[in-house]
């Protein structure tokens, strides 16, 4: 096995099965959202580190959620980017593992964050006078760092069963990133065991998560049904209804991607789908869970306000 897995040494990632102008074009397009997200999540974080109104656990959780987006998106949009301008470039092997790493961590940590996020609006919202105790600074730091270590482990759990696998070619990855289904595939044994663990993984990671954020939103509805004023029961569904886009876009495609059977999606469908993960969903959760926040508007204002000064 080790006399084998030493022949394939570099990977090469297809990419998209596009002309040269539409690459020159996609490009520039992921280019431009790139930018977007490390500037959304740039700023957020800045805003909540700077002011000291943002030091509560419910905008420690945002920062997190910030920070994972911007990692997962350089764990994969820069090779993309590389990709588009010279196509078939090849990646080494233990890069290509890296990569499958850090995407499987920051992902598994954000379906956590995700999860801790709406317990934690079902506190604030149905708890409003026990949320100080139930939510207390040390409970926050435990729920994050329980995120970042699960999301770490369940991702070295999939690495080192990939490792153990001999690669004997082909070495091309029908792929813009070292996706792990997309490796797995080049795999000279049985992956049986890997795709049982990663369909295990996912019941975990996946549906579990899933159902305790909908029960949390469907309490955070009934609470809300409750208010008795209509500007503030429709001020509270708006913002509910859209973190539940959000939630069911990255659940929604990720179960699509990993639980559905293969054969109903094609190889370049399941790009534009992984596309959610790298661009759209990172881009989108500073503008749903931060920049429509009255109090972080608030914040951007007076930051602004105090620079005007200078």
């Amino acid at each position: 096995m080790e006399k084998n897995q030493t022949m394939v040494t570099e990977f090469i990632l297809l990419g998209f099965s596009l002309g040269p102008r539409m690459h020159l074009f996609l490009f520039g397009l992921f280019s431009l959202l790139y930018v977007l997200i490390l500037l959304g999540n740039g700023v957020i974080l800045g805003l909540i580190s700077l002011d000291s109104r943002l030091h509560t656990p419910m905008y420690s959780f945002l920062s997190h959620l910030a920070i994972v987006d911007m990692a997962y998106a350089c764990s994969t949009v820069p090779q993309m980017l590389l990709n588009l301008l010279s196509p078939a470039k090849p990646v080494s092997f233990a890069g290509c593992i890296t990569q499958t790493f850090l995407f499987l961590s920051f992902a598994h940590t954000e379906c956590l964050l995700l999860v801790v996020m709406s317990c934690d609006r079902y506190v604030a919202i149905c708890h409003p006078l026990r949320y100080s105790v139930l939510v207390s600074w040390r409970v926050c730091i435990s729920l994050v760092v329980t995120s970042w270590t699960c999301g770490s482990l369940l991702a070295l759990v999939h690495v080192g069963l990939l490792l153990r696998l001999p690669f004997c070619g082909p070495h091309e990855i029908n792929h813009f990133f070292c996706e792990i289904l997309s490796v797995l595939k080049l795999a000279c044994a049985d992956t049986r065991l890997n795709q049982a663990v990663i369909f295990s993984a996912c019941v975990y990671i996946l549906l579990g998560p899933l159902g305790l954020v909908l029960l949390s939103y469907a309490r955070i509805l009934a609470a809300i049904l409750r208010i008795q004023s209509g500007e503030g029961r429709r001020k509270a569904f708006s913002t509910c209804s859209s973190h539940l886009c959000v939630v069911g876009l990255f659940f929604g495609s990720a179960i699509v991607m990993y639980m559905a059977p293969k054969s109903r999606h094609p190889e370049e469908q399941q790009k534009i789908l992984f596309l959610f993960y790298s661009l759209f969903n990172p881009m989108l959760n500073p503008l749903i869970y931060s920049l429509r926040n009255a109090e972080v508007k608030g914040a951007l204002r007076r930051t602004l306000f105090k620079e005007s000064h200078f």
